[in-house]
């Protein structure tokens, strides 16, 4: 049944009709509602349904049951099963992830996959970090639907701003990355801002949502926030966080994309299409004069 499954997904017209072709807002409402249903016979199925196409691995969450679908997709991890890289001169990734485009930023233009680029500009609609990432680093990380969703602090340091951009919701795998234009740019998104503690370099997260997911949940925010649902459009803030500390979580998961000003590089662990765990080495920081 799961190799048939995986026939179909590859099938990149079946796949983008099935994804992207139907009320996408609609549809992510309902699954939104959905999948916080816990009724035994409800919850059950529908998490028997999500283990048989996405193969989650549920060994390593806190909990042994959970009450719905929704608690199963946001699991937390029981302590020590992501050990978190220490090393000062290193950004880790800040969640579980694929590698998508990764790389240099030519200017103003980077790619979210081969032969499909875009802007700072389209991104961020903000000048300050248009220019702050002008010929910068940037990694995407995909995170698969039977994947861990939650993400953290990628280095010691504090976060100084969030802002919401609302938008579609795409999905976000590399099918549509390949059909949609600007992709990134149209789906809505949050832009969170961070100043290192090593030096002071601003490290931007950029969570973007997807179909299914619309949804991101910050917990370093007092109470914690649902951007889309509250209508947030800038939260300043100042907010210490400790290397691999949770920020948050997607309600079904999607894809960050980590900026970095010029001088970071690619960890040489990492590379376009192999899988990164949180607390892994990403990016190394500028050397030091």
């Amino acid at each position: 049944m799961k190799a048939l499954i995986a026939r179909i997904s590859q099938q990149e017209d079946v796949n983008f009709l099935l994804t992207n072709r139907i009320p996408r807002a609609l549809t992510t409402r309902f699954m939104g509602w959905f999948s916080r249903i816990e009724q035994p016979l409800v919850r059950d199925l529908s998490i028997g349904l999500w283990r048989l196409f996405s193969d989650p691995d549920l060994s390593e969450a806190e909990k042994t049951r959970f009450g719905s679908l929704h608690e199963a997709f946001i699991r937390a991890l029981r302590p020590g099963v992501r050990p978190v890289n220490l090393d000062p001169d290193v950004l880790v990734s800040p969640c579980d992830a694929v590698v998508g485009a990764a790389g240099a930023i030519t200017g103003l233009e980077l790619l979210q996959i081969k032969g499909a680029p875009y802007t700072l500009q389209d991104l961020f609609g903000d000048s300050d970090l248009v220019h702050l990432y002008r010929d910068g680093c940037y990694v995407t990380l995909r995170l698969t639907a039977g994947m861990y969703h939650r993400f953290h602090a990628p280095h010691d340091g504090r976060v100084e701003s969030v802002t919401y951009i609302s938008g579609d919701t795409w999905n976000v795998n590399p099918i549509a990355l390949k059909r949609i234009d600007k992709l990134f740019c149209k789906n809505e998104r949050a832009l969170i801002r961070t100043r290192l503690a090593d030096g002071g370099h601003v490290v931007t997260l950029v969570p973007v949502a997807a179909i299914l997911v619309a949804s991101i949940r910050l917990h370093f925010l007092h109470p914690s926030l649902d951007l889309r649902r509250c209508g947030c459009k800038f939260v300043a803030c100042d907010v210490p966080l400790r290397r691999g500390e949770e920020m948050g979580w997607f309600q079904h998961g999607s894809t960050i994309i980590v900026f970095a000003p010029s001088g970071f590089t690619l960890h040489e662990s990492v590379g376009e299409g192999g899988q990164i765990r949180m607390g892994e080495p990403l990016l190394r920081l500028p050397r030091q004069p």
